[in-house]
This record gives C-alpha cells, structure tokens and sequence, in this order.
C-alpha cells in the first residue's frame, strides 16, 4: 500500500499531535492543545491540506473514499486472504483465540484455498462416545487429517482460511449483534445470488458504453505548489475548486456556469454535501502573496453548488487574537465540523452558528478531527506525550455530548473514519503498516454502545486501502456498505505471469464476524480494481487499464460480486495520455450517469522538464452521452 510522492515544493506535513499534561484521559469535544516542545502552535504556518479523496460530490452517507493503486508485491498463495489463523484481537479475551496446534515437523499443512471457491466444513475427528472407547494415537489423527485434506483436493473442495480478522470462526462478536446493513439490498433470495445483497444500485448501462472525450479545463496560472482540492457534482453542474475560488461547470459543455470568488485558497473540502447540493469547505483568510505564501486556513464555509453562493462563513478565537487553523472539515447530522492540530468545532449547517469549539480549560484532550456522514465521530487524543490515549467518540451532532466512545489499542498514534454507520476505523497499530499506507486494522464498532464488534486485520503487503497519515477522514480504496467492508487487493502477477498482465481483486469482510466472504471481484489480467463509492448496495469502480487500452468504469453486485460494464474510456494513445497525466493515487474520481470526471488535487507552476512528460490538466471529463 504505497502512497505517490508529495508534488514538488510542497511544504512538510502537520506536526504530530502531541498534547502535554499528565492526567488521566477526559471526555468532551473541542479542546486545542499546547504544542510540544518544537512543534508548531497557533500562529505557525499551515500545512498544505490533505489530497483530495474520492466520493466528493455525493449526498450525505457513510464516508466512500478512494483509490489508488500501489506497487505489485510478489504474488503469494491465496492472494488477498490471510496467510496464517487468526491471532488474539483487541477487546477479545485470550481464551477466545486459542491456536489449532500444529502437526510434528515434516508433516503438510493443509492446503490453502484459492480464490472464488466455497469453503468446506471442517472434518472432525471421530471421538469415544459415552461408553468409552478406544482413542486414536496422535500419529492416525494425523493420517486421518491427511486423507480428509486430499480427499478434499479430488474432490475439488479445497479450503481456505476464511477469516480476514482476529476473530475465531465460530466466536460470537464482541460488543453486540450486527445492525442493519447499510446502503440497502434486496431481499433474501433476490438478486444477490442468494445472501440478500447487491443489485440495487441506481447506475445502469446506458445505450452505448464507449466514452468520448466532452471537455478539459486547463491547469490554473499559480505561482507555486497550490492545494486545489474538492470537486462536486449536480444534476447539471460539476464543480472544482480553482485559485482563490470555486468554479462550476456545465455537466455536459464544460463552459463556466458560475465562479465563486474567495477570500483565500480552498485548504479543505467535505467529501459529504446536503441532500439540496450544499457542501462545507474550508478557505484561508488571505490570498496568497509573496513573500508569505501560506495564510491561515481559518475559515469556515458553506457553498450552494447549485448557485455559487457562499451562504455562511465563519471562523473561531483560540486564544487572544489567534484563530482556530483547521486542515479538514466534514458535514454530519445537519452539522459541520472542522478539526486539526488546535482542536475541533463545529457550526449549524444551515446558519453557521457556532456549536462548540476548542476550549481553553481542557489542556489534556483534544479533538483531532471528525467523521461525517450518516452521523458525526470525533477522533480524540487524551495524555501527555509518550502516553496518549486515542478515542473514538459518537457525537449527538447538536450538543458534541459523546454518545459512545471506544478506546483504541495501545500503540495507536491516530485513527481515520472510513464509515459512521455502521462505525468504521482504521489504523496502523504499532506502526506495523510500514509502507506509508497508515493501516494495520480495521475496527468494526457498534457505535451505539462503543464496543467492539470485530477487528480485522489488513496486511500492508496484501492490501491497497490507504489513510492519511494524520487525518482523521482521508482514506482511499475502501467502502463500506450492507454492514461489510470492501477492500482492494495490491497488484499480483495474473494468470500469464507477464507484468503488463498485473491485476488485482475487491475482497468482502463481513463487519460483525470479520470473515471473508466466499466472492469476490476480479479485475481480470492487465486491470488493476479501485473502489470509489457505493451505489445503493453495489460498488462502483475504476478499473485501470493495460498500457493499450482505456480504463473502464464498472459497477459490481455486491452480492454476486460479478461485474458490470458502464462506461470505456478511449484505447487511443492521446486519451491515454491525457488520464495518465493525472496521478490515479491522488487524483479526485467522480462517476455519475455516464459522465466520468477526473481533477487534481495540486495546481503546479509549469517546469521545463514538464514538457517531456506531455501536457496537463486541472479536469478532464468522458461521457457516453451523445
């Protein structure tokens, strides 16, 4: 799960938060922190905001960013499952999670089970009944288990581990039954192939499936490294952020339908609107002027996409003449809540009245940031230095009073919200996740009573989900709907062994037990799979094309997991230049109705050595629309 490289010039990243203070954790919301040591305060320049994530310009649901695809790791047996037996998990006792015990050495393990078969029951041993009995030697338990293993193989049931999590097969979940899935489905017996999901979403293939280019919008004039982020859709507009604006677009021409003029630069964006196409952002106080470059990111705003206007803007005191700096604002339950390293507030979303902010009196706790969505969560660090505690807070959105929270596991520095509801967390535990990818685990929690529902782990090496390092609502290639969770597998050698034949697969874990499910998508040999949001209970994606052929996109039954074909970009060499001028991993994705939108997150001054690398663009739009 490897991340691309920061655009030049770009400035370092956001300090780490670290609050000082040697109390015991609190509860609340909103409080800033004194920096450590060397780090930054109020009044230190603002890191540049975190790139730009898929999903924006949907209404308001579960958080469904992202994508990028990673290097390929080496192709291993039943890529994409666990390679070994569940481990004992945060919040499960150990009794919970005892390990099968191997055979003597020389002995074969059992077989591992690839890809797209069902998993057969386990075969037990024949025990004494009541009246005694002869026990069978450790040696014929081994034979028995043997024959059973290649009986299994001739009869082509081989198995395969079937759990992604730390949660034994037969372990009821912690904290809870499963809640209601989320994003709908149909039935039992519908037409998700038997188990009730999928086959409900809106997307549909229209008369033709082959795209054509209908606009580009040029790179904007900026004198150095700038954060564009954000990009929206209507029924008629699409809408990008631009330099010290926000311009909308017609859906289908391209040409200006309005331009919203701004105080400063766009340094955040929400990835949820209002159901009547509001959406919160975030802008700097100040335009950009040399030499100072970088202004506050202090300002608090909501923008009616439908007419350009901006309707409220607003910004908090944190102490003295300071402002609160934010790096990433959200929207949740008719509220919008803006977080970073001095703490969080929030702000009515149709007035934007002030709901709370950081406070002063509470040194020890503060906000990091918030999830929105279907409800609002808000990631809090508590402790001194060397000692935090993280939290995970569901908030009443009106009040910020914590109507559950959730302890993360020791070793835990931050956590990311990839869903609301049903509640959904990652985060790289003991920095295990090396490559940049920030996620070890993902946490499933019944955000009603704060426990934990299961715990699965997300192997680096295996895995293509990605989260920002310190950003609590920045993940890429992972979704969430009908209570599981979707994830990509890293690219792998496909079925020639050639590596312009890479691919790749969207596995299912189920939320309540953590196991995976028995489907699967494949992206088919030379395609690489990015998730980019849920349609109702089925999954639309990018799918990357070879290096002669455009990339699709495809809608996938989230119960069959088969796909289906909406919209083929063109294979020709100049479209093809023109979408890899665009860096997948960071670039915003948007899909709707046959209308494909591709737009960067950063606006660069143009270098000599960018004429080399052909011509760029801040948007580019494909449609299978006549």
């Amino acid at each position: 799960m490897t991340q691309p490289p920061p655009p030049p010039n770009q400035p370092p990243g956001p300090p780490p938060n670290q609050p000082p203070g040697g109390h015991p954790p609190q509860g609340g919301f909103g409080a800033p922190q004194d920096p450590a040591p060397g780090q930054g305060g109020f009044g230190a320049p603002t890191p540049p905001p975190p790139q730009g994530q898929p999903g924006y310009g949907y209404p308001e649901q579960p958080p469904q960013p992202g994508y990028g695809y990673p290097q390929a790791p080496q192709p291993q047996p039943g890529y994409g499952y666990p390679e070994q037996p569940p481990q004992p998990g945060y919040g499960y006792p150990d009794q919970q999670h005892q390990q099968p015990v191997p055979p003597p050495y020389g002995y074969p393990a059992p077989p591992q089970q690839p890809y797209g078969y069902p998993t057969a029951p386990q075969q037990q041993v024949p025990s004494p009944g009541p009246g005694g009995g002869k026990k069978l030697s450790a040696q014929a338990q081994i034979v028995i288990a043997a024959v059973v293993a290649v009986a299994l193989i001739v009869g082509g049931g081989i198995w395969y581990a079937n759990s992604g999590s730390d949660t034994p097969p037969d372990a009821k979940p912690t904290g809870g039954t499963s809640q209601s899935p989320n994003g709908g489905g149909d039935a039992a017996g519908g037409s998700g192939g038997g188990n009730g999901l999928g086959g409900n979403g809106k997307e549909k293939p229209g008369a033709k499936t082959g795209a054509r280019l209908a606009f580009r919008v040029d790179v904007p004039k900026v004198p150095d490294t700038t954060p564009v982020d954000g990009s929206w859709l209507t029924d008629t507009t699409y809408v990008k952020s631009g330099v010290d604006s926000i311009v909308g677009y017609d859906i289908d021409k391209g040409t200006v339908s309005w331009t919203l003029p701004l105080a400063g630069q766009v340094c955040g964006a929400s990835r949820h609107m209002t159901a009547d196409h509001k959406v919160p952002i975030l802008f700097e106080e100040s335009k950009r002027v040399a030499p100072r470059y970088y202004q506050s990111c202090n300002q608090v705003g909501m923008v009616d996409l439908n007419t350009g206007k901006l309707l409220w803007s607003a910004s908090v005191g944190a102490g003295g003449d300071e402002k609160a700096r934010f790096s990433e604002v959200t929207l949740g339950g008719g509220t919008v809540a803006a977080g970073g390293t001095g703490g969080g507030a929030a702000f009515d979303a149709a007035t934007g009245k002030v709901r709370w902010k950081p406070q002063s009196n509470d040194q020890n706790c503060y906000d990091m940031g918030y999830g929105g969505g279907a409800g609002l969560v808000a990631v809090r660090k508590c402790g001194r230095y060397g000692a935090e505690t993280v939290l995970v807070q569901n908030l009443d959105p009106v009040s910020g009073k914590p109507l559950s929270e959730y302890k993360m596991p020791t070793g835990v520095k931050y956590a990311s919200v990839v869903s609301t509801k049903p509640l959904v967390v990652a985060a790289n535990v003991g920095d295990a996740a090396d490559d940049g990818s920030s996620i070890s685990d993902f946490f499933s929690i019944d955000e009603k009573t704060g426990k934990l529902r299961t715990k699965i782990a997300a192997s680096a090496d295996r895995y293509g989900a990605e989260c920002g390092a310190t950003s609590v609502e920045e993940c890429r290639q992972v979704l969430v709907g009908d209570d599981r969770l979707y994830v990509p597998t890293e690219e792998h050698e496909g079925s020639t062994g050639e590596y312009s034949d890479k691919t790749n697969e969207i596995i299912a874990f189920d939320l309540a037990t953590g196991r995976t499910a028995p489907e699967k998508a494949d992206a088919g040999d030379g395609y690489t799979l990015m998730p980019l949001r849920m349609d109702g209970g089925d999954i639309i994606a990018y799918k990357v094309g070879p290096y002669d052929k455009g990339g699709q996109i495809v809608s996938v039954n989230a119960g069959t997991m088969k796909e289906t074909l909406l919209m083929e970009t063109p294979s020709d060499k100049g479209n093809r230049d023109i979408v890899s001028s665009f860096s997948i991993t960071g670039a915003e994705l948007l899909y709707a109705d046959g209308r494909f939108f591709i737009s960067a997150t950063y606006a660069n001054k143009p270098r000599e050595s960018d004429g080399s690398l052909g011509k760029k663009y801040h948007a580019v739009s494909y449609t299978t629309k006549d």
